[in-house]
């Protein structure tokens, strides 16, 4: 009989000190099926806004005559902007302002907030088809970042190198959510308009491919929340944790040698 009460008393303590998720809290895409087909993925159209750092490189048949067009040592700026964490901003290109013009070599001032980079190409080689011959536009964003905090393996502010980015392409990058992390309650925020917006994502579902969120856009932020266990992790066991832990041994110590 004691050695029941010990073998029970242990159990209890292992599973009071111990906690794991369940496959509901854990596993990504649970409803998708393998036979559907009316999952569809929001169209992605990224634009332009104030505070985007781009490049914009200027071509045509005669090379020579494009080179006024573009800006000063605009090969060093097709090498890309460095990485946010080391620091150093780019050195040529140009910032979209507060009202989402661009000031362009020889063509001036051009709006480019509110275009996708499909639209402002577009609009820029008709322009030069006044001054060049067969001109080609290639325009990037320099600045495009996107910031990962909270319940992931390696939380900080990363740039990406292309516009086409999925909150499970950032979630990846950070190394995955943790153990502890909540799947199903992602938090993006983004600016839109001059406003902050926030989105719920549940990634223990196929319908966050139909969110808003599902792309990323330039400076949003990912805030992945810790579940309930890890929360009161740091105050319950830090406070009691060690005296009921103190206090259980006793116990199953005292029952193991009554028991003998």
């Amino acid at each position: 009989m004691l050695k029941t009460i010990t073998f029970t008393s242990c159990i209890i303590l292992l599973t009071f000190l111990s906690s794991c998720g369940t496959r509901s809290s854990m596993v990504y895409f649970q409803n998708s099926d393998e036979d559907s087909t009316d999952v569809r993925i929001l169209q992605f159209k990224p634009t332009f806004k104030p505070a985007d750092f781009i490049s914009v490189v200027i071509t045509a048949n005669d090379l020579e005559s494009a080179i006024p067009f573009n800006y000063p040592n605009i090969v060093a700026a097709r090498g890309g902007m460095p990485g946010y964490n080391q620091g150093i901003a780019a050195e040529s290109g140009y910032l979209i302002d507060n009202n989402g013009m661009v000031n362009l070599p020889i063509l001036g001032k051009i709006k480019f907030g509110g275009l996708s980079r499909t639209e402002a190409i577009d609009l820029l080689e008709k322009k030069l088809n006044n001054y060049l011959q067969n001109p080609v536009v290639n325009i990037q964003i320099q600045n495009f970042k996107v910031t990962v905090l909270g319940d992931v393996s390696s939380p900080g502010t990363y740039n990406i190198p292309n516009e086409r980015f999925t909150i499970l392409e950032a979630i990846g990058l950070s190394g995955d959510l943790t153990i502890t992390g909540m799947r199903n309650n992602v938090l993006v925020i983004r600016e839109v308009d001059g406003e902050k917006k926030q989105y719920r994502v549940d990634l223990t579902s196929d319908k966050i491919l139909n969110s808003p969120a599902y792309y990323l856009q330039q400076n949003d932020v990912v805030y992945v929340e810790p579940n309930n266990a890890k929360r009161s992790q740091g105050t319950f066991l830090r406070s009691t944790g060690g005296i009921l832990i103190s206090l259980t041994s006793l116990i199953v110590t005292t029952i193991v040698l009554i028991s003998r």
